[in-house]
């Protein structure tokens, strides 16, 4: 219970509505990254972001969850954004598993956002085939207008052919104090 201690202190009325605002003005993304100094050469970053004109609710947001920034964007808009790793397992997820969506598509992409965070969070990411199911369940998160993706899962299969000596390269061993 200690470290869901955070979690039980918010008002259930606020994180039901938090929830619903989330269902409606929220979204879940995974962006890949090209990155030479990577071991697999792609970098994953898991992200949750919610957008909006005044920075109020936002704030609210970060003060319950305990993580995240607040930026003001260009044309205005406020954007809430959590990217940190450890803050999306131990903040979102549970937030999100509690506090659970109406929408089915909603319902849809936290479920596939979820097993992208396990699976990073086993250090999957670092080996071909668990960077390859990431990729692959990418694809399926966030479908329909409006998504935008740099890199698709052709692209990262194209450079994997490009680089066959990759298929046989063993990760490298992480040392504990590399871990952040």
């Amino acid at each position: 219970m200690g470290k869901q201690k955070w979690l039980s202190a918010i008002p259930r009325e606020k994180g039901f509505y938090f929830a619903g605002f989330v269902d409606g003005e929220g979204s879940f993304n995974v962006s890949l990254r090209k990155r030479s100094d990577h071991t697999m050469r792609w970098q994953v970053v898991l992200t949750f972001n919610v957008s909006q004109r005044e920075s109020y609710i936002l704030s609210q947001f970060k003060r319950y969850l305990g993580c995240g920034t607040i930026r003001r964007r260009s044309d205005g808009i406020y954007t809430y954004t959590v990217s940190n790793p450890t803050s999306i397992m131990e903040r979102i997820i549970p937030f999100f598993e509690k506090y659970p969506f109406l929408s089915q598509k909603k319902k849809r992409d936290f479920s596939l956002f979820k097993q992208i965070a396990q699976l990073v969070s086993e250090k999957q990411h670092l080996a071909e085939k668990g960077l390859e199911r990431i990729v692959r369940l990418r694809e399926k998160l966030n479908e329909g207008r409006g998504r935008k993706r740099r890199y698709t899962l052709r692209d990262y299969q194209k450079d994997r052919q490009e680089n066959p000596q990759r298929l046989y390269a063993k990760p490298r061993a992480f040392r504990p104090e590399e871990r952040g």
